[in-house]
């Protein structure tokens, strides 16, 4: 996203600590941060961490003179594009939700013209408090975004709802906020990764696929305001926020989960990197050497694509075409043959396992090439592209 000016409050608790490397990889993408703290905050980490961190002072006090008028409640939220507070107390919530206005932090939120973001983090039991939930029904009800909680360990020993999210899954979930929704309302079906068919119990057929291009469409449909559903072959990749992800392994379970899921989808993007063959004679145990060299047996998997496609009330459906040679030949023959509104061609050398991508989209409308970059932005084109021509139906 371009650069935002980013007002980040930080209450008391514990997950203040986060807020140092929310702070810093905010900077690193490039955006103005400016800090405020309640006092309590104070008591967990230094203002002048943050002051460090961001390059700005930071304010505590509900009267510091420095803003024009002494102000620094007006002041401080005019010149930003988000107001986002993390961690959010279960105190503060309760203030928010009832319009207290008894600190800086408060202040602000009532005073603000932005939009506000909050992150909870709190204790499990705080955060199912039942006054706590109804707080953050209304919040939401209000208008305010709520990122998180996370799951997992706490401070306190316990494991559960309420921990505030990783610094890195803030930042990226900020960064869906401020996309435009051109697929507010539509359902994405979508596949990544490389499948696995098994020769014996530890070996088998893959491929180099990263799934990276395909996690990142995943991210980029739900940045622009899509429900998506990812199915994913095996990847290192963490799921995108947000994004519940069916995890398969062979190209059979991937049909079968797609198949379970497409009646409810309006769009079918397979970016998945399926292998055309399984092995028809898998062995249940490991094959030894000294039994000799195994004789495989492979027979052809069914084409995921080309099924939904043909489907009598079919998905708008996106292919991927990864070839070494002809690509824009090969491709369009491809979109061709399945009878697809929209393909993705790349390269399978230069694409698979990098970061960056160069591709050609093809419609019927002819070809629009977009240069290198990184797939990330990559995405967003492709769902740009996507959304004009979903418009056009």
């Amino acid at each position: 996203m371009t650069a935002k000016r980013i007002l980040l409050g930080i209450s008391g608790g514990i997950a203040a600590y986060k807020s140092a490397e929310l702070t810093r990889l905010l900077v690193k993408a490039g955006h103005q941060v400016e800090v405020v703290m309640t006092e309590s905050a104070t008591r967990f980490v230094t203002p002048a961490t943050f002051q460090a961190l961001s390059g700005h002072t930071v304010y505590t006090d509900l009267w510091d003179p420095r803003p024009s008028n002494a102000m620094a409640h007006i002041e401080l939220s005019r010149r930003a594009d988000v107001f986002l507070i993390a961690p959010a107390t279960a105190n503060l919530l309760f203030k928010l939700a009832h319009g207290g206005c008894d600190d800086l932090i408060s202040t602000l939120a009532a005073a603000r013209t932005c939009p506000l973001i909050v992150a909870p983090a709190m204790n499990l039991q705080m955060w199912q408090n039942p006054p706590n939930q109804r707080n953050i029904e209304q919040l939401q009800a209000d208008g305010v975004t709520v990122f998180g909680p996370g799951n997992g360990a706490q401070a306190c020993g316990e494991t559960g709802d309420g921990r505030m999210l990783e610094p890195h899954q803030i930042v990226e979930l900020l960064h869906g906020f401020f996309a435009d929704k051109l697929l507010a309302g539509k359902k994405v079906l979508l596949t990544a990764g490389p499948t696995y068919e098994a020769i014996d119990t530890v070996r088998g057929i893959t491929n180099i696929s990263s799934g990276k291009m395909g996690y990142a469409l995943a991210r980029a449909c739900r940045d622009a305001g899509a429900e998506v559903t990812l199915v994913s072959g095996p990847t290192h990749l963490d799921a995108p926020m947000n994004v519940p992800r069916i995890d398969v392994q062979s190209a059979a379970e991937m049909q079968q989960a797609v198949l379970s899921e497409v009646g409810r989808s309006d769009v079918f993007i397979s970016v998945a990197a399926v292998a055309d063959y399984r092995v028809k004679n898998r062995s249940e145990h490991k094959i030894k050497k000294t039994a000799g060299t195994p004789a495989i047996e492979l027979a052809e998997n069914p084409d995921i694509l080309a099924t939904v496609a043909s489907l009598p009330a079919a998905p708008f459906c996106v292919g991927f075409a990864a070839e070494s040679q002809n690509l824009l030949e090969f491709a369009e023959a491809k979109r061709r043959r399945k009878k697809l509104p929209l393909l993705v061609a790349n390269l399978a050398q230069q694409a698979m396992g990098a970061d960056d991508n160069q591709v050609v989209l093809l419609d019927d409308a002819g070809q629009h090439p977009l240069p290198a970059m990184p797939k990330d932005d990559v995405a967003a084109a492709i769902v740009r592209h996507l959304a004009a021509l979903l418009a056009k139906r």
